[in-house]
């Protein structure tokens, strides 16, 4: 499943409101230690930083070296203990979502709409110094990527799926779960289609000129970050409390996108790990299972991560690594279902493993959220195969949960 966009929905105006915002003095305290590191993290980018989207990698490792290491299971056990994951997940965004409101209410009382024109047509290797209002941009746009990245990356370890930031494919996981950026999205545009409806026209007016030739040399992460922030910078009379919400809203919306998709990759480890636990028929089941997935011609990404875990899960077997591994070379290398073997493999399938089998595939069915027609009829045509009943009700049942 690719990460949506922020906002698919449209949004107006009145979503972001001028809630007021009641923080702590503790927590008040807190933002203001971490907008002072970040004050020192900018003092050392440059305008050229800015522009070319050097300065993204460089907060990736600021925000995240050493944290990953401090921010683990264990830590969350013990600030949060007892603690179901979904309880403390919610807690984690809500954290977040009210730190960047309280960061949008000390940063944008300098907002001008001068830094815009200054990103384009600025320029130097020197440390960044901007016309006023620039330096609180420049704070605002770090500080919340900032608090995004280590939200998503609490997520992560929350739900069981810790991403591992010397894995190039996890890092950027981590970042397209962050900052829901599609394949090519920022090149195309379609990043601004997600934004409130009543900022867009503003944007169109800013975009133009120098400032449009510099945001198209970013790099992808970089123009879609500073495209975002710019937004606060566009809107006229732009107030504290409408940058504070601004911040709420899109830290939250972040958030619970994240929490989404990192939650059905945790449910396709617990069902992949139950699968392998209880099933002894484990190459016909991956047989039946590329069958069924198989059939639309195109594997989307919640199928292949549940062929992923249930090849890792049965790696680990020890019971099974001379026959499995065997099958699992020539498994690699498939391309097409031979269906003489498919049906070779399926009338070996034990009685007691006939049902598991068959709940595994209709699972198969529905992760990717809808059973399709043609899944249908391959799992009327595998019941006949395994000998069982058209059992509707479990087909409703089991794709209602993978909704």
């Amino acid at each position: 499943m690719e990460p949506t966009g922020i906002g698919d929905e449209e949004i107006t105006s009145e979503q972001f409101g001028d809630e007021e915002l009641t923080a702590s003095e503790d927590e008040k305290n807190y933002v203001k230690q971490e907008v002072a590191r970040i004050r020192e993290f900018v003092s050392n980018l440059s305008m050229c930083d800015l522009k070319s989207g050097n300065w993204f990698p460089k907060l990736l490792a600021f925000s995240l070296n050493q944290y990953v290491t401090q921010a683990d299971a264990g830590y969350f056990r013990e600030k949060y203990p007892n603690l179901p994951p979904d309880a403390v997940v919610d807690a984690r965004i809500k954290m977040a979502a009210n730190y960047a409101a309280i960061e949008g209410a000390l940063s944008s009382s300098a907002y001008t709409g001068a830094v815009a024109a200054t990103i384009g047509s600025g320029g130097g290797a020197s440390p960044l110094t901007l016309p006023a209002g620039g330096l609180g941009f420049a704070i605002d746009l770090s500080y919340t990527s900032y608090l995004q990245l280590r939200m998503t990356h609490d997520i992560s370890v929350l739900y069981g799926v810790p991403l591992d930031l010397n894995d190039p494919d996890d890092t950027w996981k981590l970042v397209k779960l962050a900052f829901g950026i599609k394949a090519g999205e920022a090149a195309s545009g379609a990043v601004m289609k997600g934004l409130p409806a009543f900022i867009r026209p503003f944007i169109k007016k800013t975009f133009s000129g120098p400032t449009l030739a510099a945001l198209k040399s970013l790099p992808v992460v970089g123009k879609h970050l500073l495209q975002r922030n710019i937004i606060k910078f566009t809107i006229p009379g732009v107030t504290i409390p409408v940058t504070t919400a601004v911040n709420r809203w899109m830290t939250n919306e972040a958030g619970h996108r994240a929490k989404k998709l990192l939650r059905r990759e945790a449910q396709i480890i617990e069902a992949s790990q139950r699968i392998i636990g209880e099933i002894e028929s484990i190459e016909a089941l991956l047989a039946v299972l590329w069958w069924i997935i198989g059939i639309d011609k195109a594997v989307q990404d919640e199928e292949r991560l549940l062929l992923h875990y249930l090849t890792v899960f049965a790696e680990q077997n020890t019971g099974r690594v001379g026959k499995y591994h065997k099958y699992i070379e020539f498994f690699r290398g498939q391309i097409e279902v031979d269906e003489g073997d498919l049906w070779s493999r399926i009338s070996h399938i034990s009685e007691d493993d006939a049902p598991k089998v068959y709940r595994a595939a209709v699972i198969a069915s529905a992760v990717d959220g809808k059973v399709s027609k043609r899944e249908l009829e391959l799992l009327r045509i595998l019941e006949e195969h395994l000998g069982l009943e058209h059992n509707a009700k479990l087909i409703d049942e089991i794709e209602r949960q993978w909704e």
